[in-house]
């Protein structure tokens, strides 16, 4: 990566200018003003860093938690005493969450800092001298407060539109199809005036595509925001990006390196991706760390760490007992309901699971030494030295402390419960910090392909010469040596995108769209509570909004 992230940390220091907290409209604390910047280019570029820093805030934290912990894809459940947590895990997992949830609550704070910070910086270009360097410098701002009031509108339905910075007046909330609308304009409003190029100049920045992705995804999902299905829309933009012939499918052979710490613009398939870099950037970045038990550290270490120039310096090194010193986080798994889609052996999208057998690159198994009552905690014996091969099996639907326990464990045999998702290599030279440097690609160009197949298989018009058969082969033909497929339906689709984009913050959208977020899964989610497709407006909402009307059946 890191080439272009070390650039546009040179323009993040304008977050010491434009300094947000958890209101839409936020309050100036420089001396920074319209009448002495910005002027040039690069004052607007660096200006406006303000809110690439507010899009990285929380995008690896609260809002993975609501888009992936509240549907089959992603569950951390708690280890003895272990990520409690205030039950903020457990609610989102079997949809129990109410408007005082922190996952609920922070998600909604990381959007409306975006907004935020968005339109503080927008009040001030507005009174800047007329230029080039003005004019897309807004539209990239516009489309960017474009994307988090679609993410709102996505999670929290009828929201408040809060667009100039400074107003005194509280908004009430806004119908869900109107502000689709107001994202819409916006969007086709900013487009004539967005940068059109794709190179390491505009990498991790807003272009012309971003809005097209943007505007793809609402209108795939029309239905479900305004009741009105709106595929060829969907297409045309779909098809804006295909034809621009900017970006291409990752073969076989690189498709899990684009995720790795060394990602970022040679990545042939990223649209949009927001930059990390441990080293010049601070934030914990979460998405590695969080999928892995203390024992697990090494496997994730040893699994392909030479591949795509990522070399591990640490590599081969082993304490003798297969423990290692580094400690990563705790253990976000899937549940057996979302593995199941990975059923096909010749898939190189498996290899991002750790599941089963662990073994050293000689293939010897791992072996972990500790007592026998650390293995099991009910173990009644007399304690005594224990060694085990390493061994991660499913999570099941019954922990062992009981049919409605959220808890695994307190010991080793829980502590190897769960398939691990190891899509976002944890780069384990750094051993001080969770931070990461892998990019998080927002959106990919294998998105707009399955997004166009879908739009064309759920009725809309064929373009290009491409059918939604042939689109889902395209992709399959980068993923798997097996045989092209010789019939489509949803479902397959829909497995499709969830090999597809595991770990990437969509599989809540995509299980709403298919129907399938009132479904069983896991440790105990059985709620069918359809209102829940929505999450309520947080606490934190009403204590600076008491115009504000809390959503259905909350």
């Amino acid at each position: 990566m890191k080439t272009i992230f070390s650039g546009i940390a040179g323009l993040f220091f304008a977050a010491l200018i434009f300094s947000s907290c958890h209101k839409l409209d936020v309050p100036i604390t420089s001396e920074l003003t319209s009448q002495s910047f910005p002027t040039t280019a690069a004052q607007y570029n660096a200006a406006s860093g303000a809110m690439y820093i507010a899009l990285r805030n929380d995008y690896a934290t609260s809002y993975f938690f609501t888009q992936s912990c509240s549907t089959d894809e992603a569950v951390l459940p708690s280890f003895g005493p272990n990520w409690v947590d205030g039950n903020k895990y457990v609610e989102l997992h079997r949809h129990t969450w109410t408007k005082d949830n922190a996952w609920v609550n922070s998600t909604w704070t990381y959007f409306a800092n975006i907004i935020g910070t968005v339109n503080q910086t927008i009040s001030i270009f507005k009174g800047a001298p007329a230029s080039a360097s003005k004019t897309t410098s807004i539209a990239e701002l516009r489309t960017v407060r474009a994307l988090a009031y679609f993410w709102m509108m996505d999670n929290y339905g009828n929201v408040p539109l809060d667009t100039l910075y400074g107003a005194t007046d509280l908004k009430t909330n806004t119908p869900r199809a109107q502000v689709f609308s107001y994202v819409e304009s916006e969007l086709k409003t900013a487009i004539p005036s967005l940068k059109t190029n794709v190179d390491g100049t505009t990498y991790g920045q807003v272009t012309v595509n971003l809005a097209y992705a943007i505007l793809a995804k609402m209108y795939l999902n029309a239905q479900v925001y305004t009741g009105t299905q709106r595929n060829d829309d969907c297409i045309t933009y779909c098809d804006k990006i295909i034809s621009s012939n900017a970006y291409s499918l990752e073969p076989m052979s690189t498709y899990l390196q684009q995720f790795y710490p060394t990602n970022g613009p040679s990545a042939k398939e990223f649209i949009f991706a927001i930059p990390f870099d441990a080293t010049t950037s601070s934030g914990n970045m979460f998405f590695a760390r969080y999928d892995l038990n203390r024992n697990l550290g090494i496997k994730y270490r040893y699994s392909g760490s030479t591949a795509g120039g990522y070399t591990d310096p640490v590599m081969n090194q082993s304490t003798g007992n297969g423990l290692s010193n580094i400690q990563p986080s705790g253990p976000r798994m899937t549940t057996d309901e979302f593995y199941a889609n990975f059923n096909d052996p010749n898939d190189v999208r498996n290899k991002q699971w750790l599941t089963g057998a662990q073994t050293w690159d000689d293939g010897s198994p791992i072996m972990v030494a500790t007592t026998k009552k650390g293995y099991d905690q009910f173990y009644t014996g007399t304690d005594a030295s224990y060694v085990y091969a390493l061994n991660l099996t499913p999570l099941g639907h019954t922990s062992r402390n009981g049919a409605t326990s959220f808890d695994l464990g307190n010991d080793e045999i829980a502590w190897n419960i769960g398939y691990r998702n190891i899509k976002f290599l944890a780069d384990y030279t750094n051993t001080i910090s969770r931070n990461q440097s892998n990019d998080m690609p927002i959106f990919r160009y294998s998105d707009i392909i399955l997004m166009k197949a879908e739009a064309i298989f759920r009725g809309g018009t064929p373009t290009l010469g491409a059918t939604a058969l042939s689109l889902v082969n395209q992709l399959r033909a980068n993923r798997t040596t097996s045989a092209a497929l010789t019939s489509l339906t949803l479902d397959a689709i829909y497995a499709e995108r969830s090999r597809e984009f595991a770990w990437e913050c969509w599989h809540r959208n995509d299980m709403i769209r298919f129907g399938k977020y009132e479904n069983t899964w896991g440790l105990g989610k059985t709620n069918t509570d359809t209102y829940r497709r929505l999450f309520p407006i947080p606490t934190v909402a009403f204590q600076t909004n008491a115009k504000l009307v809390q959503n259905t059946g909350y």
